[in-house]
């Protein structure tokens, strides 16, 4: 119970959270992850002697963070396009929150871990989207550094590059959810792989980097949702925007798909969320069932052919090729003639700590500068003559 610390003070701050603890045991799954669990690399006194849970701190550290404010200016499917009502990255993060925050309540998980780990997943993204990402994977491959992967480069700035090198020191949960979100990967189930270390986290995200395709699993029920939801909450939100394009029309949608799951982003989110709490009640992993996860992979079959590898999405594709390659070279340039004057020493690597620079390679210091990047900031470093104009539609 709470405790008073003196006459008609009212309980302590530190008292109340022990009950809030305490509730979580009661309240919440036997599956779910207590902030009492939350692990940090480094121990923080100031927290510890605080009242804020763990996975809340996290929370508002990622809202907090240099990263999480340019979501407003990065791509999610459609770049280089004038609509104000196409959906940006900044968007989705916020709508996988509230749908898998969703999820987690009727599964009774925890809340924070879930808003922790939706907030931060795609803070990786590099300018114009998995467009962009490829050709990134590209030069980094090229430059012997391995693949590209947005999963790891999330928490390479969460836990890296942010705070000038520092990084903001999250819990192994919310660093783990975030690798392994992989919403492109289709699964009709995933069980948590429970029993990892911080170490892990470094050997995944070293193999992600090796081999892109390699699978890798969440360590918390928390994670598992948010890995499903990724996908359910891009699915018809991708639709809505390619009809409003002009790129697909609502008839096209398969009907297999359309009597399973509707022909609406309501439609479909609400029948995939309610088949996914259905099928995962008390259950020690998440799941959908056969018929709707079926259902959802020929959704996503459509959406690759008719929407993400629409010719008519990808007329800047080869001149965005040339400024990756343009910008990679100049800044890797730079650093190796210590060319101080350059926006990679005046906006990157300014004051940043030691730590950061005897841990990086060059190549991998202009992959986190460019990956930083908003979609808006990478043109305006780009030569004006050959900058692509945005289309109208």
């Amino acid at each position: 119970m709470a405790t008073y610390d003196e006459p008609h003070a009212g309980p302590s701050l530190r008292s109340i959270t022990a009950d809030l603890d305490r509730n979580e045991k009661k309240i919440l799954s036997s599956e779910a992850t207590l902030n009492s669990a939350g692990r940090r690399r480094r121990q923080e006194p100031f927290l510890e002697e605080g009242y804020r849970q763990p996975f809340s701190i996290d929370t508002d550290r990622i809202m907090h963070s240099l990263a999480y404010t340019r979501y407003i200016d990065k791509t999610q499917v459609f770049y280089l396009i004038e609509n104000d009502h196409i959906t940006h990255r900044v968007l989705h993060v916020q709508l996988v929150s509230k749908i898998a925050r969703t999820i987690g309540r009727f599964l009774s998980l925890n809340e924070d871990l879930i808003e922790a780990i939706a907030l931060g997943h795609d803070i990786g993204h590099i300018p114009f989207g998995h467009d962009g990402e490829r050709i990134m994977s590209q030069i980094c491959h090229d430059n012997g550094i391995g693949h590209f992967h947005h999963n790891v480069q999330s928490v390479q700035f969460l836990d890296r590059v942010e705070r000038k090198g520092t990084g903001w020191n999250l819990c192994q949960q919310t660093l783990d959810g975030i690798l392994t979100h992989d919403g492109e990967v289709h699964n009709m189930q995933l069980m948590p792989q429970r029993k990892k270390v911080f170490e892990d986290l470094e050997k995944e995200a070293q193999s992600k980097i090796r081999d892109p395709d390699t699978p890798l699993i969440p360590m918390t029920l928390e994670g598992c949702v948010v890995r499903m939801t990724d996908t359910i909450s891009y699915i018809g939100r991708d639709i809505e925007d390619a009809i409003r394009l002009g790129l697909v029309q609502r008839s096209d949608i398969p009907e297999t798909c359309v009597r399973r799951l509707g022909n609406t982003n309501g439609t479909i989110v609400f029948n995939l969320v309610s088949d996914v709490i259905k099928s995962s009640y008390r259950k020690p992993y998440v799941t959908f069932s056969p018929e709707a996860s079926e259902a959802l992979l020929a959704l996503k079959t459509f959406n690759l052919e008719r929407i993400y590898m629409n010719p008519k999405i990808k007329t800047h594709l080869g001149t965005i090729k040339i400024l990756f390659e343009l910008l990679y070279d100049r800044y890797l340039t730079d650093l190796e003639n210590n060319k101080t004057a350059s926006v990679i020493y005046t906006q990157f690597l300014k004051d940043m700590s030691p730590a950061y620079l005897a841990q990086h390679t060059n190549y991998e210091i202009v992959r986190d500068f460019i990956a930083g990047m908003t979609d808006q900031y990478f043109l305006r470093l780009c030569p004006e003559n050959i900058r692509p104009k945005p289309m109208v539609w």
